[in-house]
C-alpha cells in the first residue's frame, strides 16, 4: 500500500508540475505577443514619422527649386537689361566723343 500511495503522488506531482509547465508556457507565448505587438507598433510609428519626414522634405525640395529657377530667371533679365544699359552708354560716349571731335 505505500507504493501505491508513492505512486499516486508522484503521478500527481508529475501532473501537477506537467500542467504547471504548460500553464507557464502559454503565459509566456502571451507575454511575447504583447511585447512583440509593442515592438511592432513602434516601428510603425517610427517609419510613419519617417514617411512624413520624407515628404515634407520633397515640399521643401521644391519650394527650393522653384524659388532658384525664379532667381535664374530674374538674373537672366538683369544681364539682358544691364547689357542694353551698356549699349546705350556706350552709344552715348560715341555720341558724346563725336560732339566734342
Amino acid at each position: 500500500m505505500t507504493v501505491e500511495v508513492a505512486l499516486v503522488i508522484s503521478a500527481l506531482s508529475v501532473g501537477f508540475g506537467i500542467w504547471s509547465g504548460l500553464s507557464n508556457v502559454k503565459r509566456n507565448e502571451k507575454n511575447d505577443t504583447k511585447a512583440d505587438a509593442s515592438q511592432l507598433t513602434t516601428v510603425i510609428v517610427k517609419l510613419e514619422n519617417i514617411g512624413t519626414g520624407i515628404t515634407e522634405i520633397k515640399s521643401e525640395m521644391n519650394n527650393v527649386k522653384n524659388e532658384q529657377k525664379e532667381s535664374r530667371e530674374r538674373i537672366i533679365k538683369v544681364e539682358e537689361s544691364a547689357k542694353q544699359a551698356h549699349k546705350r552708354l556706350d552709344t552715348m560716349e560715341k555720341h558724346a566723343r563725336g560732339e566734342m571731335d
